[in-house]
């Protein structure tokens, strides 16, 4: 199987063929894609290089599948043109989002969630068939993997008194920025209203409520968040630890003695979702409050794009 990476030179590129290795994708042929000015630079696959080619050539090569993780705009131009050559396109943008067990043979452009939203309804599904979900009210502590190479740069530059190219309009190290991505009218950001519509999609309900506001934060390893929940049935909390640790995907953490709980230290290059923190809020029935952690680059966007590729082929769509 043919198989496109587009965005291959990137963070989540390079994690996505790091991904697509460990977990023995049958890809017989990878095709790397980047911008022009990244054409006929090399990446490594398995131990073998590749050089990366351009869209038109990736296209020509007829992928049974193209992964992007080049940004909406690329997206939002090349995924229907690969579509429309008949290679199914999981796509890693805001461009589109589509929950997997919805999709048909009739869909080519298929959506990767948002890095934050991902973590977060993974551990808020199995609580919602559970408890039913109200309202949720979530703080997010966002890595600087999220925005991408440059903001990396950016951070360790700072902590080593270099001067250089700035992701951000203000200093990321010993600081926190309250802004992802742009403001919209209602002032929220746009990342921050992305977790509020894809919440109720992915979910599937849109009597959910949710207001989220999101933080950049001046780690490397993983996105971190609060996430208050008000359900319409009473729980045990006893009970709802166990919905979670019995739940594919979560590792609870929750050992308040030994001071064991999520954090980016523990979920770096780790697929699952860490959650811990788990406590009644007292100010409030039928609510927890609760603490998620997860690897931004790996769940949140390279690992869970190539399990769509998975759900994919073993629904015979590939």
């Amino acid at each position: 199987m043919k198989v496109a990476v587009v965005g291959a030179t990137g963070l989540v590129g390079t994690k996505m063929l790091q991904v697509l290795a460990e977990r023995n994708f049958p890809v017989t042929e990878i095709i790397p894609v980047a911008s022009e000015r990244s054409v006929g630079k090399e990446v490594i696959f398995k131990e073998k290089s590749y050089k990366v080619v351009s869209m038109e050539d990736a296209i020509a090569a007829k992928p049974a599948v193209a992964i992007f993780s080049a940004g909406g705009s690329t997206s939002l131009e090349w995924a229907p043109k690969f579509a429309a050559a008949g290679i199914r396109v999981i796509d890693n943008s805001s461009a589109w989002r589509v929950n997997a067990n919805v999709l048909t043979a009739e869909d080519f452009i298929i959506a990767n969630p948002n890095c934050s939203t991902i973590q977060m309804v993974v551990a808020l599904q199995p609580l919602h068939l559970k408890y039913k979900i109200k309202r949720v009210v979530v703080s997010t502590y966002q890595s600087v993997t999220g925005t991408g190479k440059k903001a990396v740069d950016q951070l360790f530059n700072e902590r080593k008194g270099i001067e250089g190219e700035m992701a951000y309009k203000y200093a990321i190290d010993l600081n926190v920025i309250p802004q992802i991505d742009v403001f919209l009218d209602n002032g929220y950001t746009k990342e921050e209203m992305k977790m509020v519509k894809e919440t109720n999609k992915i979910m599937q309900d849109d009597s959910i409520r949710v207001t989220a506001t999101t933080v950049r934060i001046p780690v490397v390893g993983g996105h971190s968040e609060s996430v208050n929940v008000e359900f319409e049935n009473e729980f045990d909390l006893v009970e709802l630890t166990n919905v979670l640790k019995n739940a594919p995907g979560i590792i609870v953490q929750n050992d308040d003695a030994n001071q064991l709980y999520p954090m980016p230290l523990w979920a770096h290059e780790k697929d699952e979702v860490f959650v811990g923190r788990l406590r009644r809020d007292e100010s409030q029935d039928k609510t927890l409050n609760m603490w998620i952690v997860s690897d931004n680059l790996r769940k949140g966007a390279a690992t869970n794009a190539v399990q769509i590729a998975e759900y994919l082929l073993s629904k015979g769509l590939l």
